[in-house]
């Protein structure tokens, strides 16, 4: 019976380290996201507007 409560305890601990590493995997990929649009909103905003002042 303890063995059977071991394995129990070990795959709620195994469940917790796997949420915790998706969570970080998904506020790394947003922060990407969030750098890569603020890089290049600038860029087209830039591109966008001499396009509209040559039309």
């Amino acid at each position: 019976m303890s063995r059977l409560c071991a394995k129990y305890q070990a795959r709620v601990a195994e469940r917790g380290a796997t949420a915790v590493e998706y969570g970080l995997m998904v506020a790394l990929i947003a922060l990407i996201i969030l750098a890569a649009v603020a890089l290049l909103g600038d860029n087209l905003s830039g591109i966008f507007s001499k396009t509209a002042g040559s039309v």
